[in-house]
């Protein structure tokens, strides 16, 4: 598949230094002209169906006997593309290949790397309706939720190559006494596996392997089985910006065959993964073994999900706080792992707040992603949905039902679930503690803000959280004591951008540092230390280290 083409590519800088970093701005699509872009955007990638995603390993595209269909969450009907599946054989001639590509790639300098980044983010932004149409049929994302998830990986491009400038050259120490000098070097890993997700099909892949690839590092990238034709056009999008062959390789294909491969490859440094807390799990505790003859211990980098809690007191604007309420818990279906799935409302307000809850909840347009006016759209697969459904039963089982969307015959046509709200009379019921990853609601009555703050600790989870406070000392005990990598005060519980809000949690919601912020690049790097007496006392000099000379 080939997007349209993007304006001629100029020739290559190494760039020593770049403009402050700037987010890249939202479309309005309230504007008539950004409208009609886009919907000729969708047009031309609908024309496009079904594509095929072959292997890329090395640089050269390979397709398999076996294959794996990517179809619409709208539309069960829609073939959106057909992609090779790899084999334990192919996932071993990626590693290799990357393996290969990594001699030469990590001696290039800090600039050039930067500089490929840049291009590659350039080329991005003029493809970006088309790829944002892409991920509205592939991954069933709304129009807003689609442009939002092509802006983000455009600021990983370009957040990530200013911050390798910042961290590769070396970092002069004071020195300890006089006649002696101190530096801090960084050096790449070798080959990173990332395991990419499908509820942000592009930028996340595209955080993970540009971080990796800055660095020095080499990748091979495995998407997720339900969107692999947005992750090969970032392949393209990446070599057409100047990446040399192997440096990032593609490997479509089933977690448990080419995935569980390359997590546990002997030549593989990191494994950089997004996804559910078993699989997550699974990669660390694989990474732990160090078999004979490996030389290294594995690295692991792993966001794993949440069960976020957003807490209303009864000093909030209600005004403010429920729509932020149903934002967060039913854009794009409640599939982002920053989702609310929590609502914790103390008992002064709490019948207001269910009330006007399900007002709106039942006002919520649900549909097909590529319409404009859709709010909640379908889950990703059938299996996802029925797992959600499943739960939505268990719900009208043994909790309370608030509210319900109507979706009238959208299940026959693709893979809806109905927004669903519940009250919960307890905070350890499964509604209230395992992760749902779909749009239900549990909502919780407390009887005060210290038991508001207990029941927002009580998962096992710390990813993000939110209050809805007027309440200064409120506020301040959430900053304190509300275990949340992510906080937000009287806002949505969604949205982190680049630079601004650094995204990652703790607990069982993953390891590592957090994307997009000033840490993340550290991961993929060693630090070493150079120590040099300066006296010199029967040094060689310089030119004559070829071993010709004297000493001194």
């Amino acid at each position: 598949m080939t997007p349209p083409a993007a304006t001629a590519r100029p020739k290559a800088t190494a760039y020593k230094t770049l403009p402050a970093f700037e987010n890249e701005p939202f479309y309005d699509f309230s504007r008539e002209q950004h409208r009609e872009d886009f919907l000729r955007a969708l047009e031309s990638a609908r024309n496009s169906f079904p594509c095929e995603c072959p292997l890329v390993i090395g640089g050269k595209r390979r397709k398999t006997k076996e294959t794996i269909g990517s179809y619409s969450p709208s539309d069960h009907k829609m073939l959106v593309a057909t992609s090779s599946s790899a084999s334990v054989a192919d996932a071993d001639k990626a590693v290799a290949s990357a393996l290969s590509a990594y001699a030469e790639w990590s001696r290039t300098t800090p600039e050039h790397r930067a500089s490929i980044l840049i291009e590659a983010a350039r080329m991005m932004r003029a493809q970006r309706m088309f790829l944002a149409a892409v991920m509205v049929y592939e991954a069933g994302k709304p129009w807003r939720e689609a442009d939002a998830d092509v802006c983000e990986a455009i600021d990983f491009l370009e957040y990530y190559s200013r911050e390798m400038l910042r961290l590769g050259g070396p970092r002069r120490l004071q020195a300890s006494i006089l006649g002696e000098r101190n530096e801090l070097r960084y050096s790449p890993l070798g080959v990173v596996a990332v395991i990419g997700p499908w509820n942000f099909p592009l930028a996340i892949p595209v955080g993970m392997s540009s971080a990796a690839i800055v660095c020095g590092n080499t990748v091979v990238l495995k998407p997720a089985e339900q969107t692999p034709l947005i992750a090969s056009l970032f392949i393209d999008i990446m070599e057409a910006a100047g990446l040399p062959k192997g440096v990032l390789n593609y490997l479509p294909g089933r977690g448990e065959v080419c995935g569980a491969r390359i997590v546990s490859h002997p030549d593989v440094r990191m494994v950089v993964f997004t996804g559910s807390r078993d699989v997550g799990l699974h990669i660390i505790r694989g990474a732990a073994a160090t078999p004979e003859g490996q030389p290294f211990v594995r690295r692991v980098v792993a966001e794993m999900g949440g069960k976020n809690a957003l807490i209303i007191d009864s000093s909030a604007d209600l005004d403010s706080a429920i729509p932020d309420a149903l934002h967060s818990a039913f854009g794009f279906a409640g599939q982002k792992c920053s989702a609310c799935s929590r609502l914790i409302v103390l008992k002064d307000v709490y019948d207001s707040v269910i009330e006007h809850l399900a007002e709106g909840v039942r006002s919520l347009k649900v549909g097909a992603a590529d319409h404009p006016g859709t709010q909640v759209n379908a889950v990703i697969d059938e299996e996802a949905a029925n797992k959600i459904r499943g739960y939505i039963e268990l719900g009208k089982r043994e909790a309370k039902l608030v509210a319900q969307a109507d979706i009238g015959d959208l299940e026959s046509k693709g893979n809806f679930v109905a927004p669903t709200v519940f009250e919960v009379s307890s905070h350890t019921h499964a509604l209230a503690q395992e992760e749902i990853f779909g749009p239900v609601l549990a909502v919780l009555k407390a009887r005060s803000y210290d038991e508001a703050l207990l029941m927002a600790n009580s998962t096992p989870y710390a990813l993000t959280g939110g209050v809805h406070s007027r309440t200064l000392s409120h506020l301040e005990r959430a900053i304190n004591e509300f275990d949340a990598g992510n906080l937000y005060l009287n806002r949505t519980t969604t949205g982190a951008i680049v630079g601004r809000q650094p995204f990652g949690g703790f607990r069982l919601s993953g390891v590592g540092s957090k994307a997009g912020g000033p840490d993340y690049l550290k991961q993929f790097l060693v630090a070493r230390s150079v120590s040099e007496n300066l006296m010199r006392h029967g040094f060689v000099p310089l030119v004559e280290a070829d071993g010709e000379g004297e000493s001194d």
